[in-house]
């Protein structure tokens, strides 16, 4: 019986095997570039239009699209190139710094929770519960008198109010991985509960991360 040839072909990490996926992906690679081209745009925004978002040229008005105004200019003169491109940036910020914010916490909570489990993990969703009562509009309202009118603490704001859903839907998952045959060989061996939580079982629940962080901004 002949013996089969042995495969020196290295185990792909999970990564590796995100990033091949993704390449096969070809509308997922054409959002990608969309959402890549948008950033750039916005970066460059004194660059591609230099007026200021409120530089007013009342002589005229709501001008047509021209050489110097590709977009035109609104009732009061302003280009409204200028405006769309600026108007961009914040839109962009707040959709990165509040969902940034909202997984950090979301996922690292869901996930302290659901593998801790017992007492601790009933207190932690009790505090969840308790926030879920709290209206959203008054909780930022709140946060912003609290804070000050930052903008960066608004972004802080929407974030902490956004985890709450992902924090319950990971922790459901991590209820169910932690019974999984890897995470007992990782108790087994002896690894630190941090290290079990961050580096074998965040990564099997990155999926529904990306699907949450869809649907939220989607929805928002």
């Amino acid at each position: 019986m002949t013996e089969a040839p042995p495969n020196d072909t290295p185990a792909k990490g999970y990564w590796a095997s995100t990033w091949m996926r993704l390449r096969h992906n070809r509308l997922a690679l054409a959002c990608v570039v969309v959402v890549a081209l948008m950033t750039l745009l916005v970066s460059l925004a004194p660059v591609i239009s230099p007026y200021g978002v409120n530089e007013q040229n009342l002589e005229l008005g709501a001008a047509k699209p021209s050489a110097q105004h590709w977009f035109g200019t609104d009732e009061l003169g302003r280009d409204q190139l200028s405006r769309l491109l600026h108007g961009g940036r914040i839109s962009m910020l707040v959709g990165l710094c509040a969902t940034l914010v909202s997984l950090i916490i979301g996922v690292t909570y869901g996930s302290v929770s659901g593998y801790a489990g017992g007492r601790t993990d009933a207190a932690m969703m009790r505090f969840v519960d308790v926030l879920y009562a709290i209206p959203f509009t008054v909780f930022v309202i709140v946060l912003m008198v609290a804070f000050g009118s930052n903008l960066l603490l608004m972004f802080f704001a929407i974030g902490a109010v956004e985890w709450l859903t992902m924090a319950r839907i990971i922790r459901g998952q991590v209820l169910s991985l932690k019974q999984q045959t890897f995470v007992q060989a990782a108790i087994a061996l002896g690894y630190s509960r941090p290290r079990i939580i961050f580096r074998h079982i965040m990564p099997n629940v990155l999926g529904h991360v990306m699907i949450i962080i869809q649907i939220d901004n989607l929805f928002a």
